[in-house]
């Protein structure tokens, strides 16, 4: 999918246009910094501008939101990220929705989220639950007329996932059960899937028995568990009993390498359309 963007980009270079990125990281989160290290050599890879803006864990939130004023002002920045999560004292809610959401490509300010729910095409879906999406659709999964069933209601996966499952279109067309916490006998919900999305956060919360024989799931869910027997001391795994899940089901991503990348491969395309959409 990276390789199909390159001709999108010498397109836009042609015009005088270089797809820019610009990632605000506050503080020292080390998730946060493999994650901003492997968006910026996604884009220098694509020969797209990229920028990270590193500020100490201690910066304010006015300090936070100056800085995403400037990037609003700044006509080589066609994409805006504040990667999360930011520090106590910086509200999160109030710097995303800072940024213009033209540049908005995260999908998380209200305008986007908006656009995203009524299948506006030009509006930013979430890289995470696009790249779902996406990975559905290039595995040769039928969607339409499927019962999804995603396991989380987060505003960055379940609700927008549900929203653009549930349209009309490729990779669409399907009947969405958002499950959470509270749904009563949880199990019995999600044995009734043809395609499980977990993304509720605990690791290795699915287990085998709740996936119905034949079932697709995509793992969502990035964990560290305590694990004396690796160098590290500990390893990922996501939000799926992935040995156990993997007998029962006919396909399933596996943690980490599966939903991870193609994440930062649509947040690479939102860059682009941003892009295309500011030359147009």
């Amino acid at each position: 999918m990276r390789a199909e963007l390159a001709p999108q980009i010498e397109e836009l270079k042609g015009k005088g246009i270089t797809p820019g990125l610009s990632v605000v990281l506050v503080g020292d989160d080390p998730a946060s910094q493999v994650y901003v290290r492997m968006k910026g050599k996604a884009c220098e890879n694509l020969g797209m501008h990229s920028e990270t803006i590193r500020m100490p864990a201690e910066t304010s939130e006015a300090d936070v939101l100056a800085v995403v004023e400037r990037l609003n002002d700044d006509p080589k920045v066609h994409g805006i990220l504040v990667q999360l999560p930011l520090p106590d004292q910086v509200n999160e809610k109030r710097v995303l929705f800072s940024i213009r959401p033209d540049k908005d490509v995260d999908g998380f300010h209200p305008v986007n989220i908006g656009k995203v729910q009524i299948g506006d095409p030009t509006g930013f879906r979430p890289a995470t639950p696009y790249g779902v999406q996406q990975m559905l659709i290039r595995s040769g999964v039928e969607t339409s007329g499927a019962h999804v069933v995603i396991v989380g209601r987060s505003n960055i996966v379940g609700r927008p996932a549900a929203a653009i499952l549930s349209q009309k279109g490729a990779g669409a067309n399907a009947t969405v059960t958002m499950c959470h916490s509270r749904t009563r006998d949880l199990p019995q919900v999600t044995r009734q899937a043809d395609i499980l999305i977990a993304a509720i956060g605990v690791a290795e919360f699915v287990k085998g028995d709740w996936i119905r024989p034949g079932a697709v799931v995509i793992d969502v869910g990035v964990n560290r568990v305590d694990d004396a027997s690796v160098e590290k001391g500990y390893r990922l795994v996501g939000d799926v009993d992935f040995e156990a899940a993997k007998e029962v089901a006919s396909q399933i991503t596996p943690v980490p390498g599966g939903v991870g990348p193609m994440t930062i491969t649509m947040l690479l395309y939102n860059t682009v359309q941003a892009a295309r959409q500011w030359a147009d």
